[in-house]
């Protein structure tokens, strides 16, 4: 079965939806801003340790993914603010869609850079840098349609996980290589593996059905239910406490325990205009972010602390995509044009 750990910290409030004069209260700025020369599509942290005392971060956009470190003055106190370094800027084809880090890019000892990247051409781009010479780009095809999401396994980051509106969830290997193919009944719209067991692997589809798959029997163990009509369009599964889960669906948020319920243990609206992404922060087990859809103008993040029923920081990225926690902050980035936004909240 699925690990159990942590407190129960989810309560069973009744929704209430947010008020506009204390929105304004919470609405801030980015704590820090980094330039970019292009517009942003996606922003990833590496969820792993890099060797190095600074983070990596990869962000893509039109034609390029962008590879760098950040360091921030809560982590050296010699550091005004931020100090993002790049390291190499990669030619991507097409615009990056998606991206997602492998466990094995460090810094110490030979460096070494591998991640995964998802457009519009259906198609997986596997690269592998020593940030010198050697670069290497492995190109994974299958997938029918478009690809909404992938993720390494997170243990030795042998197997890439994969997840599109063909109604597929696909596993490929190192050599570009299809290892297994689920079937969905609807788009798959995210792919989060369990953060120390290989086997387990939970797909969330659009029509709101949220699965626990053993990769032994590719048979589904455990399922939730949004129990709701809109369409889920992303979900996370809480790697510090893997009983919680959590997606946005229409307008609103949802959280599961899944030990107590198939059923959400607590929902409330968010975002007026539809929620775009759900993320759980690495630090801070009840920290989670959501994103509204991209507007004309702006679109909103909202950080939330699970027991408040409203959102504890609102800010808001020009034309933001894309939404990351830092590894050991209570920090998140978001997107935009030409620049990435970080928030940092209070533990």
């Amino acid at each position: 079965m699925l690990s159990i750990g942590g407190e129960d910290m989810i309560s069973d409030l009744k929704p209430t939806l947010p008020d506009p004069d204390m929105q304004e209260d919470l609405t801030r700025s980015p704590s820090y801003t980094v330039t970019c020369e292009d517009y942003v599509h996606v922003v990833e942290f590496s969820p792993f340790s890099s060797g190095s005392p600074a983070s990596l971060l990869a962000y893509g956009g039109n034609q390029y993914v962008m590879v760098g470190t950040c360091l921030f003055q809560e982590e050296d106190m010699e550091v005004d603010g931020v100090q993002f370094n790049a390291l190499r800027a990669f030619h991507h084809d097409l615009r990056v869609d998606a991206l997602a880090w492998s466990p094995e890019s460090r810094l110490d000892r030979i460096p070494t850079i591998r991640f995964c990247t998802a457009a519009a051409d259906r198609k997986l781009r596997l690269l592998t840098s020593d940030l010198q010479d050697q670069n290497e780009v492995k190109v994974m095809e299958g997938h029918g349609s478009y690809i909404n999401h992938l993720v390494f396994e997170p243990t030795e980051g042998k197997q890439i996980a994969s997840v599109s509106d063909d109604h597929t969830c696909r596993l490929w290997d190192l050599d570009g290589n299809e290892t297994a193919v689920l079937r969905l009944r609807s788009p798959g719209m995210s792919v989060c593996w369990h953060p120390q067991d290989v086997f387990k692997l939970m797909v969330a589809e659009k029509k709101g059905t949220i699965r626990f798959y053993d990769l032994v029997t590719q048979q589904a163990i455990l399922s939730l239910d949004c129990g709701h009509s809109g369409p889920l369009m992303s979900a996370d599964w809480c790697l510090t406490n893997t009983i919680k889960v959590g997606a946005v669906v229409g307008n609103d948020w949802l959280i599961w325990d899944i030990t107590r319920s198939s059923y959400p243990q607590e929902k409330r609206p968010a975002h007026k205009d539809k929620a775009r992404l759900f993320r759980w922060s690495i630090a801070n087990e009840n920290l989670f972010a959501t994103t509204g859809c991209p507007g004309k103008i702006s679109s909103q993040v909202f950080i939330h602390h699970l027991g408040h029923p409203q959102p504890i920081m609102i800010g808001s990225s020009s034309v933001g995509s894309g939404l990351s926690w830092h590894r050991m902050l209570p920090l998140c980035v978001v997107g935009g044009d030409r620049k990435l936004c970080f928030w940092m909240t209070e533990m």
